[in-house]
Parts: C-alpha cells; sequence; structure tokens
C-alpha cells in the first residue's frame, strides 16, 4: 500500500491490524456516522495527558492523509516509542468524508494521469464538505461536521492537524496560531523529497506568512481570501478547539508538484498573464454553462452529487475570472508564483467541472443528442487536461514521498505547538 493510496476499506482493515496486533496500546472506535450511514472511525495511539489530533479524508478528492495516519501509528508504536511524545495521546481520524471518498477510488490505483484523475474526480461543494460549518441561519452541521466537532469537544487537543493533498501545485501549511521554526521544517523536508514549496497558494492568496509556505490564518472581519467564493476559515472547524489552546495545521501536500509556484521572482508580463487567466477561464466556463443546459433536462435524479458541485463552480467562474483580471483592485504584487498559482486555480476549476459533468452521461445507450454532447465533452476534456499539464510543467510526486512529507510536518509541528503550548483555556 505504500506506493499508492489506500481505500476506506483498507483504511479500515490497515488500523484494525494495529488494534489486533497492540490491544493494550491501540483503540479503534466509530465517532459517527456519514449522511450515506459510513462508519466514521477513530484510531486513538498510546495514552497521556496530552491529546493530539490528526484528521485524514476531510476532501473527498485527497487520499493521502490516510496513508500518513498509518504511517503516524505504526512510527508511534515501534518499540521505545519517540520520549517527546510518551505523555501524548495521538487519536486518527481515517477519513472525515468516507461517502465522498469512495467516489474517488476509480481512480486512485492509476494510471495516474491527469485524464484519469479527473474523469472520475469528485468534489462535493462547499456545503456539502465536512470541515465547513453551516452559514445559513438555524441550519444544522452535517454528521460528519457534528463527529468531528465533539471530538474536538471531548479531546481538547494541544495540536490539530488536518491533512490535505493539493492536486496540483506544493505543500504549504496553514495556521490558526504561530508555531515559529515550522518553515525550516517545511523547507527541510521538501528539498529532501523534491516537494515544491507554495510561497504564493491560491488557498492563502491574502493571508500573511511568517515564513516560506507558512501562513497565518485570517481571523474574522480580516481579508480572508476572493469574494466570489462562498467558504472562509472564520466558518471552519480549524477555529473550533482554538477557546481550548489548541492550535491547527493544516497540512498540504502536492500530487503533482510544479515547480514555478516556488518562484517569486518579478513576474516579465503580469498584465498579460492575467488577463489570458480571466478570459480563458470565462470562455471554457462559459462553454461549458452551454453544454450543461443541453443535458440538464436528461439527467437522472442520481446525478445530483455531481451536478451541485457542478453549478457551484460554474456560478463562481465569472467572478473569479473578474477578480482575476488585470484591472481587478485590491490583488497583492504579481510575481511568478502567484501567476502560477492563478494559472493553477484557473485550470483546476475547468477541468474539475468538465470531469464532473462527464460523468454525468454514462456512455450506455446514450439517445443522440446526449451522445453528441457526451463526445464534446471528453474531446474538451482531454484537450484541457493536456493543456493544463503543459502549462505548469506538473511532475508526479510519489505516493509515498507525499505522504513522508506529511508525516514530517505533523510529527515537527506537534514537538513546537508543545514547546509554545498556551494554557488552555475553558468555554464559558
Amino acid at each position: 500500500m505504500p506506493g499508492r493510496y489506500p481505500t476506506v476499506d483498507e483504511l479500515t482493515s490497515g488500523a484494525a491490524a494495529l488494534a489486533a496486533a497492540h490491544p493494550d496500546r491501540v483503540v479503534l472506535r466509530c465517532i459517527g456516522t456519514s449522511r450515506a450511514g459510513e462508519p466514521i472511525r477513530l484510531m486513538s495511539v498510546g495514552r497521556g495527558s496530552r491529546h493530539a489530533l490528526v484528521v485524514a479524508g476531510p476532501h473527498a478528492n485527497e487520499p493521502v492523509g490516510g496513508l500518513t495516519v498509518l504511517r503516524l501509528a505504526r512510527y508511534l508504536l515501534r518499540p521505545g516509542r519517540p520520549a517527546r511524545f510518551t505523555d501524548t495521546a495521538w487519536h486518527f481520524v481515517l477519513c472525515l468524508d468516507p461517502d465522498g471518498a469512495r467516489r474517488n477510488e476509480r481512480w486512485l490505483k492509476g494510471p495516474m494521469t491527469f485524464a484519469q484523475h479527473y474523469r472520475n474526480f469528485f468534489r462535493p461543494g462547499f456545503a456539502g464538505q465536512p470541515e465547513w460549518l453551516p452559514t445559513e441561519p438555524g441550519a444544522e452541521p452535517m454528521p460528519e461536521t457534528r463527529a468531528l466537532l465533539g471530538l474536538q469537544d471531548e479531546l481538547r487537543p494541544y495540536l490539530q492537524c488536518s491533512l490535505h493533498g493539493v492536486d496540483v501545485g506544493g505543500s504549504f501549511v496553514q495556521l490558526t496560531r504561530a508555531l515559529p521554526g515550522l518553515s525550516d521544517e517545511l523547507a527541510q523536508s521538501a528539498a529532501d523529497l523534491r516537494i515544491p514549496v507554495e510561497l504564493g497558494p491560491y488557498d492563502a492568496f491574502f493571508w500573511p506568512s511568517p515564513g516560506p509556505g507558512v501562513y497565518d490564518m485570517p481571523r474574522p472581519q480580516e481579508t480572508d481570501q476572493f469574494v466570489s467564493l462562498p467558504a472562509a476559515t472564520a466558518t471552519s472547524t480549524w477555529f473550533h478547539p482554538h477557546p481550548y489552546g489548541t492550535v491547527t495545521a493544516v497540512v498540504e501536500a502536492p500530487m503533482w508538484g510544479a515547480d514555478g509556484v516556488g518562484d517569486t521572482s518579478p513576474h516579465p508580463d503580469p498584465y498579460g498573464a492575467l488577463e489570458t487567466i480571466s478570459r480563458t477561464l470565462r470562455q471554457d466556463a462559459r462553454t461549458l454553462a452551454g453544454l450543461l443546459e443541453q443535458v440538464r433536462p436528461h439527467l437522472l435524479a442520481t446525478a445530483g452529487p455531481l451536478l451541485a458541485p457542478v453549478d457551484e463552480y460554474l456560478a463562481v467562474s465569472p467572478g473569479l475570472a473578474d477578480e482575476w483580471a488585470p484591472e481587478a483592485a485590491g490583488l497583492p504584487p504579481m510575481n511568478r508564483a502567484r501567476i502560477m498559482a492563478l494559472r493553477i486555480a484557473a485550470r483546476r476549476l475547468v477541468v474539475r467541472t468538465a470531469g464532473m459533468l462527464h460523468q454525468t452521461l454514462p456512455p450506455q445507450a446514450l439517445p443522440e443528442p446526449l451522445a453528441e454532447v457526451r463526445s464534446t465533452l471528453d474531446r474538451f476534456l482531454t484537450e484541457r487536461c493536456a493543456a493544463f499539464e503543459a502549462d505548469c510543467g506538473a511532475r508526479w510526486i510519489p505516493v509515498r514521498d507525499q505522504a513522508e512529507h506529511q508525516f514530517r510536518i505533523v510529527l515537527a509541528a506537534a514537538e513546537l505547538a508543545e514547546r509554545s503550548r498556551e494554557p488552555r483555556a475553558v468555554r464559558a
């Protein structure tokens, strides 16, 4: 398994094997169920007065965290447990979104190409992602979200790590509280494993950075992200345990590396680059919206989980194209790294949308008009995937190295958080 991503069932069996081999040190339990009734499992390793929480699979399309938590558990169970963690109980959520993770399992075993990935890609819309709290008045959190919130309140961890796997780009870490020294640890691990460090990531485009690749999450009312996007860190579960003195680290490890995300040299033509990014996104979104309207009346009810994020992506694309236009106000200085981040974000938005729309049209017995649309989508997706890969110079990073990088950053964050731990606050 270390050479590829694990499935939900493989994660469960791996954790069960560890619990069977170490019954005195490993506890496997269910902390809730998903919307589809899947168990959300927690593996706890060791005992202590302190607690560290690691969450894998918060995004359905990012499976590397599952491999990372198994790697961490095996490390902690070795003879002669690391002295610095002898008083720490570690808790690993194996997969926070098992429903969505199962929808991505068609591409897990490869081949690892852009075409294979995006043709089988799934990611729910913002409201269906369990790390986000509902923003509608009176709305209840999803069952997956409730399970995580309850666990945070139970453990009051000094550290929470959320394991993410960006599809294209580089590694970076987002923090709810400063961890001095983490940037150096990130740089060393990335250099060892030939993983780019993102120096202007799309997810943290406007955030302060205390060191290369590390970004401080904004508090409410601070500039967070592009206004066209509905989610914001202030409405995330990352800040929920903050009153307990918890520091949350969101650890990103890329599937495909793009070295340009680490180049902070001046861009020779930022105006022209932004104009191309904005125009191309607007045109491609318009093309996909036209194809969607041709097929929407014919889609089965089973297309709903795919159709919701497609509608959402197409709804935000025009606004993002406007915000990324060269005449837009409020953009930071646009060096090569930031231009590359926006180029990746625009390309990714298009191929994700096209890939999920393509999946709503299975080839079996399609009537002629729909078969023609599917053929058009197929060509569009092939062309855009090739352009995306070439545009950012993507190179595959072995799964083993992705997980090793997260493993190192989680351990470094745990040690640094322990050193700088604030006294635990208590909720009023």
